[in-house]
């Protein structure tokens, strides 16, 4: 009897351990199952051309001769002003009109004294035809011939100084029907109908026309970068107002003469535009990369892999389910991936970024 419960004791010891051993490993899968698994985005250290690149802040700034300043040659009040900020104009379309009565009322004037000056010096010269017949016939004397010859060109040079005088009013009324100098968009108006406008010296300008398919940037490059840039280079810049579209230029210009800002020196850089779609105004900020040169088949890896300690540049790789650091030397850099010159091999992988992607 004593046997039987000996063995049974035996069981119901064996069979606590057991569920005990079970509970704790069901308690321990369900703690390690609930633990969140931290996944991370990578990349493949890949072969590539990369192009090394100058980057640069810049303005977006109308070309010499594609904004003009237009006001008035004549004094007067604006009788007409058919066009408004943000109108398309094309060259030779009439913009302003300033009043015209005196202007004309001058022209008739001056017509009238041509007429009258011609008129003389028709008849003047036909008194030198009937004296020079008189001459030849010694009718009259040398002196009254020379006399005659001086009356005549004095009626032409009266004749010649008419005219000048009419082609000058005519100038004059000319200069009230104001006319666009240039095709562009009228960027400013700073008057309005019925307003007097001045003429002289100081005299302001009212009508500002931009020539938006003339635009260029100004680049501003770091002097520790200046002479890698050449004219004829290739180039992208983005602005503000269109953050996801990239703008193709070159560089078309370097200016000699430094600019200093902040204390650092900054070479102007002049980078060509295509506007044709119209989205880049003046005055825009522009982020600006020039390509200097390629470089063939080389080691990259996307630039939010590469990361910084205060020493030297790192990346991170998948060891054994987390990421270790690993240090590395880096080469060019373009837009989108950075040249690994020491520290990685080609296909293996590096997280982008320093956080998990759950």
């Amino acid at each position: 009897m004593a046997k039987k419960r000996g063995r049974t004791g035996l069981y119901i010891i064996i069979l606590l351990v057991t569920g005990s051993v079970a509970s704790a490993g069901y308690l321990l899968n369900g703690r390690l199952s609930a633990k969140p698994q931290e996944r991370y985005r990578t990349a493949k250290v890949l072969k590539r051309d990369l192009g090394a690149t100058v980057q640069a802040t810049g303005i977006v700034k109308p070309m010499v001769g594609s904004e003009v300043k237009v006001g008035a040659r004549t004094p007067g009040k604006v009788v007409a002003l058919p066009i408004n900020v943000g109108d398309k104009v094309v060259q030779g379309q009439v913009i302003a009109q300033i009043e015209q009565d005196d202007l004309r009322a001058r022209v008739k004037l001056q017509e009238a004294i041509l007429a009258e000056a011609q008129a003389e010096e028709a008849r003047i010269a036909k008194d030198r035809e009937r004296d020079r017949q008189l001459h030849s016939s010694r009718s009259i004397s040398a002196q009254k011939m020379d006399l005659t010859e001086a009356l005549h060109e004095i009626a032409k040079a009266r004749v010649l100084k008419a005219r000048a005088e009419l082609e000058i009013a005519r100038a004059q009324l000319s200069y009230a029907t104001i006319v666009a100098p240039i095709k562009g968009t009228v960027a400013s108006v700073n008057t309005m109908q019925g307003e007097t406008v001045t003429t002289g010296l100081n005299a302001p300008t009212f009508i500002r026309i931009i020539d938006l398919g003339r635009l260029e940037v100004l680049a501003y490059v770091d002097e520790n970068d200046i002479g890698k840039v050449r004219v004829g280079q290739e180039s992208i810049f983005t602005v503000a107002a269109h953050p996801a579209q990239e703008f193709k230029g070159k560089v078309t210009s370097i200016y000699p003469s430094a600019t200093i800002q902040d204390n650092v020196v900054y070479y102007l850089t002049s980078v060509s535009v295509d506007n044709r779609e119209g989205k880049l105004m003046p005055d825009m900020t522009a982020n600006v990369l020039i390509f200097l040169d390629q470089r063939k088949g080389v080691l990259t890896v996307p630039n939010n892999a590469v990361q910084r300690d205060s020493h030297r540049k790192f990346v991170l790789v998948p060891a054994n389910g987390l990421p270790e650091r690993r240090y590395v030397e880096v080469g060019w850099k373009d837009q989108s991936n950075t040249e690994i010159i020491e520290g990685l091999r080609e296909g293996e992988l590096v997280v982008l970024g320093d956080r998990p992607h759950k």
